[in-house]
């Protein structure tokens, strides 16, 4: 009789009676309009997705309110959360806990107070800068990921300072740093857009000691710069070499396809997702810290160079 009439049950006096809201949360680190031009986040949104449409769950984008991730937290109509970035002591944590709320952070702190997916980012970018030392680089520029809602001075296990871990100690097995300021090592910040990219890329060919190298923390920054290049009479590899860091799907359309580091993106959004489902459903988690593998795939914008003792 209900269909015959047309009767459509109110959705909020269901979840209601359910004590649920049947929608999952994934807490942007930025506004939309910068979470949504970087295609590993996309990855990561179609993992959650698919575990979403299993369970009969919307998902809800939830961006920092008011440039707060703490206000955004605090109002969010959801049974659970997928963080980006979350670190162990930040006040979102705490108000996250005080709501009962079950989250599961992608790319945060490994700790048992907080269920986590990640790889192992200090060893993947060890082993990247690895890969362009012994390719004979020795003037290179490192791109970093820009701080965020989840970045802070305070906390040392964000993704950018552990990957920057992983350079160091690639970088002092060849007898270089970081940190030495008049050494051939410079550092850059690029937002994670195609647009920053190749911004970033103007920069680094303006620079007065034009490196040998570029190595992003992000696969967009690095195609950005590729494009950048090639546009002003830059031959990459031959008068520059680029690696990025995430294996996107553009990473093997651009011109040089990209040498970069894989990390599956999709799946860290799909394992965290059923891992926040369990928590929801008062199930236990086998383990609260999932890490999964990368690895390094050689492409076309990484050459050899001569080293100095060569010429």
């Amino acid at each position: 009789t209900a269909e015959r009439l047309g009767y459509i049950p109110d959705p909020m006096a269901r979840n209601f009676s359910l004590r649920r809201h049947l929608s999952i949360g994934f807490l942007l680190p930025q506004i939309i309009h910068y979470s949504l031009r970087n295609p590993y986040t996309l990855q990561v949104i179609q993992g959650i997705g698919s575990v979403c449409q299993k369970y009969g769950y919307t998902l809800t984008l939830i961006p920092p309110l008011n440039e707060s991730i703490t206000d955004a937290v605090r109002c969010a109509a959801v049974d659970g959360l997928i963080t980006m970035g979350m670190q162990v002591g930040m006040d979102v944590v705490g108000v996250m806990k005080t709501r009962k709320l079950p989250f599961v952070t992608i790319d945060g702190t490994p700790s048992e107070d907080m269920p986590s997916v990640n790889i192992p980012d200090e060893l993947a970018a060890y082993q990247m800068m690895r890969l362009v030392l012994e390719k004979g680089h020795r003037c290179i520029v490192i791109v970093s990921l820009s701080e965020d809602a989840f970045d802070s001075d305070e906390f040392e296990a964000s993704v950018p300072k552990r990957r920057k871990r992983g350079y160091e100690r690639a970088l002092k097995e060849f007898d270089l740093s970081l940190y030495d300021l008049e050494g051939s090592v410079t550092q850059m910040v690029s937002e994670c857009t195609l647009e920053d990219g190749k911004h970033t890329g103007h920069l680094i060919s303006k620079l007065k000691n034009r490196p040998t190298c570029v190595i992003a923390m992000s696969d967009i920054v690095a195609i950005g710069c590729i494009l950048y290049f090639n546009e002003h009479s830059l031959r990459v590899p031959d008068d520059i070499s680029v690696v990025g860091f995430d294996n996107i799907t553009e990473s093997q359309l651009i011109t040089p396809a990209l040498t970069t580091v894989d990390q599956p993106a999709q799946e860290k959004g799909y394992l965290a997702s059923e891992a926040l489902f369990r928590m929801i459903n008062g199930e236990a988690l086998g383990s609260t810290h999932m890490e999964i593998p990368f690895s390094i795939v050689e492409r076309q914008s990484l050459k050899e160079v001569p080293t100095k003792h060569e010429y």
